[in-house]
């Protein structure tokens, strides 16, 4: 690797780590291109060299937080199977349902963004869809299509990505209803929903009764040894 090039990427991380800080003090809203270049000591346009908006530095940043997922990444690094891609959706119900509750409001408003970012441009949604599916699609299409090869799947149609896709915004949807304060959709019991979630999703992307009756709500694969970086999400 040239010494351009190590100079180029370092710049990057550099850009990255300012922007972090950035973020993490006055919001997405309260950041701008400006500021992170200021933090990063060089010009706005030098930025603009490696990222084109503050959307971009954005998703970018929220794609190395999901690299850097130690239970992601052992997730991803699992062999393609019928086990893998339950445990995937479980994975993306668990998260996304939970968010309301959770300590840190951090991703809450991240998703509140991409919601608006549906109503504005979409280049936020389109940029984050992107770096989702290229880190997260590849497993989940070969975990379905050994679902399918052991006969605990039927096919769907003729493009498996569009399933995870639907599987995502159906997640999204239910979790933005519980966001406000009071939710708009009273869902009951919190646990019964998520696996109710999971039965919905799985029956919708061709697995069997017998396949989810047999692989929802068994215990996740254990991780071995420590975290390794693969990105999500």
């Amino acid at each position: 690797m040239s010494t351009l090039r190590m100079t180029s990427d370092l710049r990057r991380q550099l850009i990255l780590s300012a922007a972090k800080r950035c973020f993490a003090r006055n919001g997405f809203a309260g950041t701008t291109t400006k500021s992170v270049a200021a933090a990063a000591a060089i010009s706005e346009g030098l930025l603009f060299k490696h990222f084109p908006s503050k959307a971009a530095l954005y998703a970018e940043i929220l794609a190395e937080e999901c690299e850097a997922d130690p239970d992601l990444a052992h997730l991803l690094g699992q062999e393609p199977s019928t086990a893998t891609l339950v445990e995937l959706v479980q994975g993306m119900v668990g998260h996304f349902m939970q968010l309301r509750d959770a300590p840190d409001q951090e991703e809450a408003q991240r998703m509140r963004l991409m919601v608006t970012s549906h109503l504005d441009d979409g280049e936020f949604a389109r940029l984050l869809y992107d770096k989702v599916g290229k880190l997260i699609g590849p497993t989940f299409a070969a975990s379905l299509e050994s679902a399918i090869a052991a006969g605990e799947a039927t096919r769907i149609g003729n493009e498996p990505l569009n399933l995870f896709w639907f599987a995502h915004h159906t997640v999204l949807m239910g979790a933005l209803t519980q966001l406000p304060a009071t939710p708009c959709l009273p869902y009951g019991d919190a646990a019964a929903a998520e696996q109710q979630l999971c039965q919905f999703i799985l029956r919708g992307i061709g697995l069997t009764e017998a396949a989810i009756s047999t692989h929802l709500g068994r215990q996740p694969s254990p991780s071995a040894g420590p975290s390794v970086t693969a990105e999500s999400a």
